[in-house]
């Protein structure tokens, strides 16, 4: 792994490349490593505490038995309420808020390194939020009539969703046929119409037709 790219702001190389090489090993498919942020005390740092962004987690490195283990705390983008950081003196205390249980904070980070692992944090807070508001929507438009009383659907085309409307025509109503007598007396109406019968011709036409009513 490079380490040289996690070295923009003054990070200690040796404890870089120690932590670099234990998150390798920890990282699921598709995730990456973003920033990693190492303590620097006044004095002489000999095992500092780090603390490192990935495009899926947030990652506190804590060394124990002097330096020969780590702790590592984890939390995923979905536990983490918030993250916040306060400049002091010597460096800034990073502040993670999880959505359950206790902040986790390490003090002496470089300003610049709080900074950053703020705007970092903050970049995939977001994201987050932006996909969870993406699938409420579309659970919303799969469950909420339209204007025409139907449902709209998705169906999948070349990776692109097009929607369409599933209802159910009404069918037409099938006209009842007219009887004999009905007809006649169309016909003999067309006739005299086209008046190629008298009015005393319809008159007893009509009269001999209803009579078999």
């Amino acid at each position: 792994m490079l380490i040289e790219q996690y070295l923009t702001d003054d990070q200690d190389p040796k404890t870089a490349e120690k932590v670099l090489t234990k998150l390798r090993d920890m990282l699921t498919s598709g995730e990456a490593i973003v920033y990693l942020a190492i303590q620097k005390k006044p004095a002489v740092t000999l095992i500092p505490d780090c603390i490192a962004v990935t495009s899926k987690r947030l990652f506190f490195c804590l060394p124990g038995n002097l330096g020969l283990t780590t702790n590592f705390v984890t939390f995923s983008w979905d536990d983490i309420k918030e993250v916040s950081f306060k400049e002091e003196f010597f460096g800034s205390k990073f502040i993670a808020v999880p959505q359950r249980g206790e902040n986790v904070a390490i003090d002496y980070i470089p300003k610049v390194q709080a900074r950053k692992l703020y705007q970092f944090c903050n970049e995939q807070i977001e994201k987050k939020k932006e996909l969870e508001r993406n699938r409420n929507l579309d659970e919303k438009s799969l469950s909420e009539p339209d204007s025409e009383g139907g449902y709209t659907s998705y169906t999948e085309v070349d990776e692109e969703f097009v929607p369409y409307i599933s209802s159910t025509p009404e069918p037409e109503p099938i006209p009842e046929p007219e009887d004999e007598v009905t007809l006649k007396l169309k016909k003999l109406k067309t006739l005299f119409e086209k008046q190629l019968i008298t009015q005393e011709e319809y008159e007893s036409k009509k009269a001999d037709i209803l009579s078999q009513f």
